[in-house]
């Protein structure tokens, strides 16, 4: 349900955001929801570290993973959305809608075969079906995609989002609410300056305030849930459930914008469907090996947590802190978690 409620978020913001480009530059826009998304998670970490108290709940980013995160941001916050500015300058809105369904075809390829995340035929088809769902819903017919160069710069930002969803699961153990702030502060104010020194116009206050709520939600509190799902169901299955947010706009438009329902819609949702049911009627069970590792993150006193503690660590459940996992083989339902990496 968590994974649905990220892509229904970020879904729900295409057609508020396409509401907000009557008022504001397409790329200050972009910079904009980004900023508002940091800034807004920033102030909530700002209440929740002042009223918090006892065991920290959260991992703090350490070591390595902040040299993750900031490729991450460095391919996925500036250089994605740069390209995807670059691609539709040349290329037709009905093709590049097309293309943009490339990120969860390419987040789950390199899990699949780079990350060396497990799969099986149930998920491949609930992905292909889902994928299907995104390109009858954003198909407009026969269009021409006008020329290489708009094409290729928009599936190199997709492959981009690509790369930093994968990237973003190395940290997907540490705080979220972290890992989102930092993404949207950065990312955001880049494009923003890119986009004033563009010569794009500052919007008026209306503008900025619908900006502001479109962004918190629909990227801010969207990644945060989509980092919890990385961390529970691993990069290719959350790529599969958040490729089910065009569906989501598409709902939004219907309801909120007065859209007629189509039999694309129809036919899309039908297949998107499909694809969820795979996905969430999934049973993976095996014996499997549990190889000794030390590491720190949000976690209960359940089958894979029964560690001693010292007193530094004591103040209630859940919490966060260094742990061992000693090496072990059991069998039981599981995802390709952080603690069931295994090859199989």
């Amino acid at each position: 349900m968590v994974a649905l409620a990220s892509a229904a978020l970020f879904g729900a913001s295409t057609p508020l955001a396409k509401m907000l480009l009557n008022d504001v530059d397409p790329w200050l826009l972009a910079g904009l929801l980004y900023a508002a998304a940091g800034i807004g998670l920033a102030c909530f970490s700002g209440v929740r570290r002042v009223l918090g108290g006892g065991a920290r709940a959260e991992a703090s980013l350490r070591g390595r993973q902040w040299a993750w995160l900031l490729a991450a941001i460095v391919v996925g916050g500036v250089i994605a959305p740069v390209l995807l500015m670059m691609g539709l300058r040349l290329t037709p809105a009905a093709g590049a809608a097309l293309l943009l369904n490339l990120e969860g075809v390419l987040t789950g390829l390199l899990a699949w075969f780079i990350f060396k995340e497990n799969f099986d035929r149930r998920i491949a088809l609930g992905m292909a079906a889902i994928t299907a769902g995104a390109l009858v819903l954003s198909w407009q017919g026969p269009s021409s995609l006008g020329g290489a160069l708009g094409p290729l710069a928009i599936a190199a930002g997709c492959l981009g989002w690509a790369v930093d969803n994968n990237l973003t699961r190395k940290v997907s153990l540490t705080d979220p609410v972290q890992i989102a702030l930092l993404k949207g502060c950065s990312a955001g104010t880049v494009n923003v300056l890119i986009a004033l020194a563009g010569g794009a116009p500052w919007p008026p206050p209306r503008a900025l305030v619908g900006a502001a709520v479109v962004g918190l939600t629909g990227y801010g509190v969207s990644l945060v849930l989509f980092v919890i799902v990385l961390r529970q169901l691993g990069t290719a299955r959350t790529a599969a459930y958040f490729s089910l947010a065009p569906f989501f706009g598409a709902a939004v438009a219907v309801l909120g914008l007065g859209e007629p329902v189509t039999i694309q819609l129809l036919v899309a949702a039908g297949c998107m469907a499909i694809g969820a049911g795979l996905h969430l009627s999934e049973h993976h069970e095996h014996q499997h090996p549990h190889e000794p590792v030390v590491h720190e993150h949000r976690h209960t006193h359940d089958e894979h947590h029964g560690h001693d503690h010292v007193e530094a660590d004591l103040g209630g459940e859940p919490h966060s802190h260094a742990h061992t996992h000693p090496p072990g083989r059991h069998q039981h339902p599981h995802f390709p978690d952080a603690h069931h990496r295994h090859g199989h």
